[in-house]
């Protein structure tokens, strides 16, 4: 792979990614809706990453790392570790690339995330997320096969790749002469989020980023205030299962912490009402995990009268039991 841009991808990294990723990746919608705005008494967008291939932001960093990959590289494959999303982005970009992929998955994880990252060919080993350390089984299939290693968030090439998704919204938002006053963005090691706080940081510096974390798993807001990375507690549950990584990255910490303007955490029965509110205003299908940015608006912990806010809703890969279970118990 070519040379790793240091521990901080910068600006350049990011609008490299950008053109590298053009025509493979979905430049994805910033949906608005008046009869939300007018219940909110400001104005929300909604940057639909549940529409962009493998239904996830995560096949943007995935590409963007295996792109980079030379004729050695691209022989002897990859190897990466997920709960679904980032499994499936790199497997689509490994198939795209003609790429041989390993991915560690959990054994609990959706059945229509392992499905779909089996159809795009990767090959699929299974671990217990409470017993088992997926990296150290990533690691070692890694050594054995001579494979690269992509890392799911503390990964600059990754991390590049994930800010193009700011880059759109802030490029979407001037488009339409809008100021934006914030971005929340859902956050689990804190890829996305340090991309896009890089990204907003060059090209909307007056924007406000702001992580969102389930609660039980708000080790970024708990890192925050500590000055330094904190690991979530045992024992916490959460049907957000794209957002249970147990701690912040290193490199993406390192970026947060410098630029977030704040970190919030939401129940699952707000993020369950999200959902169904995504559904029924946007006519969107968006998975736990990519839901805790709209949560957060929506039950309030952050006030946009007047102001016009983006969330991005970061995934729509959820199991048709989860989404009708959401809509099903959503307050009418």
């Amino acid at each position: 792979m070519a040379s790793s841009p240091g521990s901080d991808p910068d600006i350049a990294a990011i609008r490299a990614a950008a053109g590298r990723i053009a025509g493979h990746a979905v430049v994805t919608p910033l949906l608005e809706s008046p009869a939300v705005n007018a219940r909110l008494g400001g104005r929300l967008l909604v940057k639909a990453e549940p529409l962009q291939r493998t239904g996830s932001f995560k096949f943007r960093g995935a590409f963007n790392a295996l792109a980079q990959l030379d004729a050695a590289g691209r022989r002897a494959g990859v190897v990466a570790w997920s709960s679904g999303n980032h499994a499936q982005g790199v497997a689509a970009a490994a198939q795209a690339l003609g790429v041989p992929a390993v991915i560690v998955m959990p054994s609990d994880a959706p059945a229509i995330k392992l499905a779909n990252t089996r159809d795009y060919g990767a090959e699929i080993v299974l671990y217990d997320r409470a017993r088992e350390d997926r990296e150290a089984i990533g690691r070692r299939i890694a050594s054995e096969r001579g494979a690269r290693i992509v890392a799911p968030y503390d990964e600059p090439w990754v991390i590049a790749g994930q800010g193009t998704c700011g880059l759109e919204v802030a490029s979407q938002a001037d488009e339409r002469g809008v100021r934006l006053d914030a971005l929340l963005i859902p956050c689990g090691g804190g890829g996305l989020t340090a991309g896009c706080c890089l990204a907003l940081a060059a090209t909307s510096p007056a924007t406000a980023v702001m992580s969102v974390e389930p609660e039980g798993f708000d080790d970024t807001r708990r890192s925050l205030a500590a000055g330094e990375r904190l690991a979530n507690a045992p024992g916490a549950t959460s049907f957000c299962d794209s957002l249970l990584a147990p701690m912040p990255g290193e490199i993406t910490f390192a970026i947060n912490r410098r630029h977030l303007a704040g970190a919030l955490a939401v129940g699952d029965s707000d993020v369950a009402a999200a959902i169904a509110f995504a559904f029924s205003a946007f006519k969107l299908v968006v998975e736990p995990g990519g839901a805790v940015a709209l949560a957060a608006v929506l039950a309030g912990k952050l006030d946009i009268a007047g102001r016009c806010v983006a969330v991005v809703a970061s995934g729509g890969n959820v199991d048709r039991s989860s989404f009708s279970d959401a809509l099903a118990n959503a307050p009418g």
